[in-house]
Parts: structure tokens; C-alpha cells; sequence
């Protein structure tokens, strides 16, 4: 257990952090869903604006350091690579 000031602090400054950490994955994790159901929709146009939102939220994550930064690019690649297949079908 924390023994000194600094250590509590540290243990508060933690707890804060990931509270905040998880709101900002459940919040890609939101927008991947949205694009999901887009893409079973079948509808181009939404699937495309899903995609955005969607690649812009991976992004924002991995610059807040939610995700690491080739997680979200791997991520992105694959939902370009699906939102590709919808449009070429």
C-alpha cells in the first residue's frame, strides 16, 4: 500500500487516468460499431461517412495514447480495406 504523499497522489493521478482512458475507448469502440452496421446496411454513402468519423476517432485515440499508434493504423487500413469490398460490390 502507498506509504507517502507522492505515492497516494500517483495512485489518485492513476485512477483519474484510466476513468478518462476508458471513456475514450468506449467511444472508438462506439463509432467501430457504427461503421459495422453501416457496412451491413450495404449503403455506400453511410458506410463512407461511418468510415470517417470512425478513422477519426482511432486517431484522436491514438493521440491521446489510448491506442498505440499502429494499432489505429492497422484498424484504419482493414476498415478501408472493408469499406473498399462494399464499394467495388
Amino acid at each position: 500500500m502507498a506509504n507517502n504523499p507522492g505515492a497516494r497522489k500517483a495512485i489518485r493521478k492513476i485512477e483519474a487516468r484510466t476513468e478518462v482512458n476508458k471513456a475514450r475507448r468506449s467511444r472508438v469502440r462506439t463509432y467501430l460499431r457504427k461503421f459495422q452496421e453501416a457496412l451491413a446496411g450495404g449503403d455506400a454513402a453511410v458506410a463512407k461517412t461511418a468510415f470517417v468519423e470512425a478513422q477519426s476517432e482511432l486517431m484522436r485515440a491514438v493521440s491521446k495514447g489510448v491506442v498505440h499508434k499502429n494499432t489505429g493504423s492497422r484498424k484504419v487500413s482493414r476498415l478501408a480495406a472493408q469499406l473498399k469490398k462494399l464499394s467495388a460490390a
